[in-house]
């Protein structure tokens, strides 16, 4: 849930229910499918995968069951599973209506870690109805993660389970969130100087979440004694019988004191989980030297942070929200635990395990951050200090210190079944994971929101997808847009369309209409086109009637720092007027458009889509060389395989020998980047089988960018890869210009308008 966040005073809590509801409607219900591995494409792949094939690893499974880890799915299967007592915060509302934020959780598992889930919502409150029916799952899964069951049936529940259960069982919402908080308090007790086993520890909240931060504290060197729990029945002292039960119980202080404004008296440590606005500012003057705050009720923190810095300047502060440095997330743990348990065959989520991941997480924080992890960071380097104690959850090496650190504890406590014997190789698997799972549009969206020059100019503003974009850049901080259209043509589709934010209040419109600056961008237009057959009156009604010579203008008067174009009309004639006005920027010789696809197999890059027919050698060189330095900005290495019909000189035809001299040129030319050709597709793909063709090749592992000899194949295999794999078109990205212009293709979605706004704000920024 998030707060009711507003656009200049516009209320955008109705707009995101819409669009979430849409979301989740289109283009087909839910956010989960279901895929074969293996390829079913004649009556032998029948036989293997069914009837009669199947009975062999049956029964290989019925006389050693370790080996459904090696013949089925199961080892890198998760369930999922709720009652729908607890959702978020919207309460008990059963295990239906839960059914979302399950497949939402699934899709977490699968985007971080690559982990298969099936979720499942049972309609069982009893205890021993829950635990009856989720331990009859065990041959099915590899793991078990319990989601939003209430408190205090929650603890009984997983007790049982993993008492009947030899898979991992681990409740996300106690110790996801624990690991996160100790990391957190590691780091903060670090940075003040302070040992954890002499912090005065106060909690406000006393549910599964919070009781189950306490014990992993305790876990790792917190004394009970210093632990001062509050509910709303205040203090938790002993000989309360009032909403008491045997786990809050074991926090049970001998004391007078009844009410958090007595008890936080001294405290180094204030822990909420419990309800906005809880923690009042004048307690926080109470409290020890450095502070460490811990607000984590959601949507609105215990306090907000910025109160909490007037109160107290020298505090450390984390909240569950995205807006604010040190975000308390589950997401950072979690899939990586049940990654590095999966991987090793773990019986079980042991205390060892989940300290385990307190270290790395903690660990993480303090080393330097390379380049491309400081992408996740909005571009911005963080350093080790009171407001970076946690990782970014979109940080790439998460996975690659957790899942190690999880599997080689499991292993140490003699709870792996598999342990990992080669973690070099181990590291590597990961790595590649990384690389392909897909969060390849975070950095510039990161990067986005902190930039300055962030004005957007869409040439088609009336369009049904720009409005809808430049709601989503608004919301998000991503952009300023500017649309160019009929100011009533606007305000009557923004009702149509139920799209709440205002022109020229929220958004800026230009009216090509009436225009004050109209006799300035026609004395413009015609000094650059003048001597290029268009008279004065031309350029006149030019000016008034084509929207991207209006945008491309506002572009280079320096009015708007980049242009959106290509919603509707054809490529070549945008194409022309922002050549005519923008320009190539110096050096380049030609234009070329770049296209990113986004699937389940990760990021590839395809050049040139949309602009030459039939490139030079030269014009290839080029448009690789400026290509690459484009997917640097995504925070990714390129990796160019140059494509052809022939394989490394198998076929001696034209456009083979044109992608060989292309080939010469960038190892003149740029001799620092990976690339190798000519090469068929495959080759590109698969390193085993460029190997096959060539053993020294200079490329290795998969390619990401593929260079086509002629816009015919790189646009017809844009469109099959796009439509087979259902992958997101990000594009196409022009290559070459002097500012920057992106003309987009008539079946852009809204989503893609936002993708490509964002990613040309990074291109204004950073030049």
């Amino acid at each position: 849930m998030q707060d009711d966040v507003k656009v200049n005073g516009t209320s955008k809590s109705g707009d995101l229910d819409e669009q979430a509801l849409f979301f989740h409607r289109y283009p087909r219900p839910g956010k989960l499918e279901i895929q074969p591995t293996k390829p079913l494409g004649n009556q032998r792949d029948l036989a293997l995968a069914y009837s009669p094939g199947v009975a062999a690893p049956c029964l290989a499974i019925r006389d050693d069951p370790n080996t459904a880890a090696d013949y089925t799915a199961r080892s890198n299967l998760v369930a999922v599973i709720s009652n729908g007592t607890a959702v978020l915060g919207l309460g008990n509302i059963g295990p239906l209506a839960s059914k979302p934020v399950m497949e939402g959780k699934a899709v977490l598992f699968k985007k971080f870690a690559g982990i298969d889930v099936f979720d499942i919502e049972i309609d069982a409150n009893e205890i021993d109805r829950m635990v009856s029916t989720i331990s009859a799952l065990e041959p099915t899964f590899g793991g078990i993660n319990l989601e939003d069951i209430k408190s205090p049936e929650c603890f009984e529940v997983e007790r049982q389970l993993r008492e009947k259960m030899n898979i991992p069982v681990f409740h996300d919402d106690q110790h996801g969130t624990a690991i996160i908080v100790a990391a957190a308090i590691l780091n903060g007790l670090e940075l003040a100087g302070k040992n954890i086993a002499e912090v005065k520890i106060v909690a406000s909240g006393a549910g599964a979440a919070a009781l189950a931060c306490l014990n992993l504290l305790v876990s790792l060197g917190a004394r009970k004694e210093n632990i001062w729990v509050h509910d709303i029945e205040g203090l938790v002292y002993l000989g309360r019988e009032t909403l008491m039960d045997q786990w809050k119980a074991i926090y049970c202080q001998e004391s007078d004191k009844r009410s958090l404004d007595e008890s936080i008296e001294g405290a180094d440590v204030f822990l909420g989980l419990s309800a906005a606005g809880v923690l009042k500012p004048e307690l926080l003057a109470k409290m020890a030297e450095k502070p460490l705050i811990m607000a984590l009720a959601n949507p609105t923190p215990e306090i907000m942070p910025q109160l909490a810095r007037e109160a107290r300047p020298d505090a450390m502060i984390c909240t569950g929200r995205s807006d604010f440095p040190n975000q308390v997330n589950n997401v950072i743990c979690f899939p990586y635990i049940f990654r590095g348990a999966l991987d090793c065959g773990a019986r079980t989520i042991n205390e060892e395990m989940k300290m385990a991941a307190v270290q790395a997480i903690a660990a993480l924080a303090r080393e330097e951050v390379s380049d491309v992890a400081a992408r996740a960071y909005s571009g911005e380097t963080p350093v080790f200090g009171p407001d970076y104690l946690i990782p970014s959850p979109f940080d790439p090496r998460l996975i690659l210190r957790i899942a190690p650190a999880v599997a080689k504890a499991a292993a140490e406590t003699g709870v792996a079944s598999r342990p990992i014997q080669d973690f070099d190789a181990y590291l590597d698997q990961l790595n590649r994971f990384v690389w392909r799972s897909g969060f390849v549009m975070k950095p510039i969206f990161s990067a986005a929101k902190s930039a300055e020059k962030n004005r957007v100019i869409f040439a088609e503003g009336e369009d049904e997808r720009v409005l809808r974009a430049a709601q989503v850049l608004l919301e998000d901080r991503t952009a300023r847009p500017i649309l160019i259209g009929r100011p009533s043509v606007i305000e009557a589709r923004l009702k149509r369309f139920g799209i709440r934010i205002r022109p020229n209040v929220d958004f800026e419109v230009v009216n090509p209409e009436d225009d004050p600056r109209y006799r300035d961008y026609v004395d413009d237009y015609f000094s650059l086109v003048g001597r290029a057959g268009v008279n004065p009156e031309a350029a006149r009604t030019v000016v008034r009637t084509n929207t991207t010579v209006i945008g491309a203008l506002a572009v280079r008067r320096g009015e708007a720092d980049a242009l959106i174009c290509g919603v509707e009309g054809r490529f070549d004639k945008h194409l022309r007027d922002v050549n005519q006005i923008i320009g190539k920027r110096t050096g380049v010789h030609a234009f070329s458009g770049m296209s990113l696809l986004i699937s389940q197999r990760g990021a590839i890059f395809f050049t040139d889509t949309f602009v030459t027919y039939n490139p030079s050698a030269a014009e290839i060189a080029e448009m690789t060389i400026l290509a690459a330095q484009e997917i640097r900005r995504f925070g990714i290495t390129p990796k160019a395989a140059l494509i052809s019909h022939s394989n490394f000189g198998s076929r001696h035809s034209e456009s083979a020998a044109k992608m060989r001299e292309a080939l010469a040129l960038l190892r003149e030319q740029a001799p620092e980047l990976e690339v190798d050709g000519e090469m068929q597709g495959g080759s590109a793909l698969s390193e085993p089988l460029r190997k096959r063709a060539m053993p020294d090749s200079t490329l290795t592992g998969e390619a990401n960018l593929l260079v086509f000899p002629n816009l015919d194949a790189a646009n017809i295999s844009l469109g099959i890869v796009r439509t087979m794999m259902d992958a997101l078109h990000v594009g196409p990205i022009l290559l070459g210009a002097a500012l920057p212009a992106h003309i987009l293709s008539t079946s852009v979605t809204s989503r893609g308008v936002v993708n490509m706004a964002a990613l040309a704000v990074v291109e204004a920024s950073q030049g």
